[in-house]
């Protein structure tokens, strides 16, 4: 596409001024911890719609604990959300209280911690929210100068999004949070600080950022294969939950822990947790373990707390699948969340439908290799489909106990060592099976069984529910595209591109519509309109008024008559939903149009000497409004050369956007792409609702020789 000459250094001066709003933003996040002591947090911006809250930055957070937060409905009851909608300070003085007041935070992050969240409000504008986290020691009550320091800090934030905004540069979220560090280049410069001795420094990504040689003997594996790993991945006698369980309460609730592990065969270590904003570091020590018979012996303490991780694992996962919409989404979820948890390698969801097993989705395995086993006969004997057919769990610790079984070729020819075969059973339906597979030999034992087994029951409920979306997906986009012209049809004269796009933030029809209808041998229509409303109710509307605007057209009758026609037509209806509409009528001889508008955005005109403006009908009312309104028709020429831009709202009324601005901003790029093919125009043109959250139907007409 071709450019401005201005266009890509006020673009470059645009960016330089976000980039710069962003790192202030960031400095501001990194004094928190001298400021008032709080070890993590992150920053929340409003979305354009002002519907939901999305982190922006964070510090003292790893990615892993802030996914499931990362996008937060503004009717969800969180105390981010309610400091946004109240506009005060929202402040958790410790874990019980969070369990009284926001269970479903409780659950998702079950530690002792205290939480503010504290709204970003300049004059009569709300911005997002801070939140920050203290350790649990914080007194329950949020000391004056403290509260004092978070206006300030509050303002300060307001303040730096505000200026952005006017700029023209606003902050925004990018595809994942900002990590707004505060630590040395060097992890090992930061460890002293903590605690002095043989050390690991774990990042907030939960990776080994650096490695003593004392504690890498103690770990008995070279620094070389530890760094860069999570310990739990690398070291297989660290692979149980409640390992990972004490290093998440710990960066979670901001104070020190501590557990003893037996690394194989005979020796404990003794692993002491300090965390900080800007990661873990643990002190590895050799163990003192009472062992009477000098043979060692497993501590009370290694029981005690299997169960507490495990549990905090399904809970976990029980939080995250709330927040998945499709299929995919689902099996993203079990991947991240469950195999690094017990140390498998992939995971595969199989579906029973039509007599066939059918791969619903999976990760973790080599391109191709899972996809060849989607259709599999229900007849055959494989552990797949054994286990899609049958409610019971199948658990096999090794290729040699599988293949006891199974002798013949199966699916999971996988190069693993090991499954497991949850049943997914939701409403006493079963409707599949999550296959986890491991890559080396592993032992199920009973405590673990349960857990997965559990967690079946969990992926079943969402698999459920994002199977029952996809389809109501389906559904509503067949309806609306069977709502609209399959094809427009070739008119001598007249080149033309028509394009519609649903909105992002919801599945359901909406009532855009467009046409093009042949009104005699030398004449044509074209129509643009929008019904209120995004439901079955508005679509049906949307139908009728299509299929009325195309009655009283085939009449012969001028696009004043036609929307007059129109109105009194839904009037008769008695319905409530409102509609609006811009009529032309052209006359491809003369190559001149009438028009005629009822409350619909203004349609644009590409001249052929190359001028963009705005036409300025007489506006009548929208329909539906006044039985007796009227709509007044203007003429234009249509020269060779001459675009008509014809679009609904959805192209320009971007939450926070001024409407004036935004079709300044399409006459803008009308200028600069007007010349084009009308496919690239319309690229052109749609590339400014990245961000959209309505329908937009966006036809183009264009005056060529015959």
């Amino acid at each position: 596409m071709s450019r401005g000459p201005s266009s890509e250094p006020a673009h470059e001066a645009a960016g330089a001024t976000a980039g710069r709003g962003l790192e202030r933003a960031a400095q501001v996040l990194r004094s928190v911890p001298q400021r008032v002591g709080a070890h993590m947090g992150g920053l929340y911006l409003l979305s354009d719609d002002r519907q939901l809250l999305e982190l922006v930055m964070t510090f003292g957070a790893a990615r892993q604990f802030t996914r499931p937060w990362q996008h937060v409905g503004m009717t969800v009851p969180i105390p981010v959300a309610d400091a946004t909608r109240s506009g005060r300070i929202v402040w958790v003085g410790g874990a019980e209280e969070m369990a009284r007041r926001y269970p479903r935070v409780a659950v998702a992050m079950p530690y002792a911690f205290c939480l503010a969240a504290v709204p970003l409000v300049l004059g009569s504008t709300t911005y997002g929210v801070l939140f920050l986290l203290w350790p649990a020691a914080h007194p329950p009550e949020l000391p004056p100068h403290e509260r004092e320091e978070l206006d300030g800090l509050a303002r300060g934030l307001a303040g730096i999004l505000a200026e952005a905004a006017r700029a023209g540069a606003p902050i925004r979220p990018g595809p994942v949070p900002v990590v707004a560090e505060n630590r040395s280049a060097d992890p090992l410069a930061t460890m002293p600080a903590r605690l002095p001795g043989g050390l690991c420094d774990i990042d907030l990504d939960g990776r080994l950022a650096a490695v003593t040689r004392t504690a890498a003997e103690l770990l008995g594996e070279p620094v070389e294969k530890l760094l860069g790993a999570r310990p739990w991945s690398v070291l297989r006698w660290l692979r149980d939950p409640v390992y990972e369980y004490h290093y998440r309460a710990a960066v979670i609730g901001g104070q020190p822990t501590s557990f003893v592990a037996l690394r194989p065969p005979d020796r404990w270590l003794s692993f002491r947790l300090f965390p900080d904003a800007s990661g873990v570091t643990v002190q590895i020590v050799a163990a003192d373990i009472a062992r009477p018979d000098g043979q060692g012996e497993r501590p009370a303490e290694r029981t005690v707390h299997t169960r507490p991780g495990a549990l905090y694992h399904l809970l976990h996962l029980a939080s995250a699948l709330t927040e998945a919409i499709s299929v995919q989404d689902v099996v993203t979820m079990v991947s991240e969340q469950i195999l690094p948890a017990f140390g498998g390698q992939a995971v595969a969801v199989l579906m029973a439908e039509g007599g066939r097993l059918r791969i619903a989705g999976h990760r973790g395995y080599p391109p191709g290799l899972v996809d060849q086993f989607d259709g599999t006969s229900l007849s055959e004997s494989t552990p797949g489909v054994q286990a899609s057919t049958n409610p019971v769990p199948a658990f096999f610790e090794t290729r040699a106990e599988l293949e006891r079984l199974y002798p013949d070729r199966h699916e999971t020819q996988d190069g693993m060592a090991a499954w497991a075969y949850l049943p997914l059973v939701t409403s006493r339906r079963l409707i599949g099976t999550c296959v986890l597979a491991f890559a080396e030999p592993h032992r199920f034992d009973t405590e673990e069984r349960a857990v997965l087994t559990s967690l079946g029951g969990l992926i079943a409920q969402a698999l459920d529910r994002a199977r029952l979306y996809d389809t109501k997906l389906v559904l509503a986009h067949g309806l609306q595209e069977s709502l609209l012209p399959r094809a427009l049809p070739a008119v001598p004269s007249l080149e033309i591109s028509a394009r519609y796009l649903p909105g992002t933030e919801d599945m359901d029809v909406g009532g855009d519509f467009y046409d093009l209808i042949r009104v005699g041998p030398d004449s044509v229509a074209v129509v643009i309109g929008d019904v209120q409303g995004h439901n079955v109710n508005a679509a049906a509307l949307m139908g009728q008024v299509r299929t009325a605007i195309r009655a009283f057209a085939a009449a012969d009758a001028d696009p004043s008559t036609v929307l007059t026609r129109t109105n009194r037509l839904l009037a008769d209806l008695d319905t409530a939903l409102l509609a609006s509409c811009t009529y032309f009528c052209v006359d491809l001889t003369r190559r001149e149009a009438w028009l005629a508008n009822a409350g619909h955005p203004v349609p644009l005109l590409y001249g052929p000497d190359g001028r963009a403006r705005a036409l300025e009908p007489l506006t009548g009312v929208v329909l539906n409004v006044d039985p007796a309104a009227e709509y007044p028709q203007i003429r234009i020429d249509l020269p060779i050369g001459t675009t008509l831009v014809l679009y609904t709202d959805g192209l320009i009324d971007a939450p926070g956007t001024d409407p004036d601005q935004a079709v300044a901003g399409l006459i803008a790029t009308l200028a600069r792409h007007g010349r084009e093919p009308l496919d690239r125009l319309a690229d052109a043109l749609l590339a400014r609702a990245d961000h959209r959250t309505d329908d937009i139907a966006l036809l183009l007409v264009r005056s060529v020789p015959r």
